[in-house]
């Protein structure tokens, strides 16, 4: 393979990972099973790539949870003070260890952002969030070569 066809299945792949972590609708796992399928990669370099693209979109989420209490008081911020107070109980009760369901449809992406809003220190949100990404594409990596 040329380096240009080499950065942009690698560079695909990062951006779908990224874009599939924040709140946007995507999906990752599918270009991964098929890269894995039919582009002759290695697997742990496809697994990698995909897993830091995932984890850089939650980091975007937690970046963008840290900042956006600053426009709490304005008209489209999209919490209500009663729906933070509520998941800042919920974070509180059950912890940062919620960040290993950061992997889940639906529930994933939006504990990253509320991890940002009520401030878990980065270093520990990275930790959790790339052990759950990993788990999650090495399950995907599986069942594709399995199937395959």
């Amino acid at each position: 393979m040329t380096v240009l066809t080499l950065f942009s299945l690698y560079g695909g792949l990062f951006l779908t990972a990224l874009v599939a972590a924040t709140l946007l609708p995507a999906q990752s796992e599918l270009l991964l099973a098929t890269l894995l399928v039919q582009s002759g990669e290695p697997a742990w370099a496809l697994i990698t790539v995909a897993t830091l693209g995932n984890s850089a979109g939650s980091a975007v989420n937690w970046w963008l949870g840290r900042y956006l209490t600053r426009f709490q008081g304005r008209r489209w911020f999209p919490f209500s003070p009663e729906s933070l107070r509520k998941a800042e109980g919920w974070y509180h009760r059950y912890g940062r260890w919620t960040l290993l369901c950061s992997w889940m449809p639906v529930i994933g992406d939006p504990l990253t952002l509320v991890a940002g809003t009520l401030r878990e220190p980065l270093p520990s949100f990275l930790l959790l969030v790339v052990l759950a990404k990993l788990g999650r594409y090495l399950v995907v990596a599986g069942v594709a070569l399995a199937l395959w």
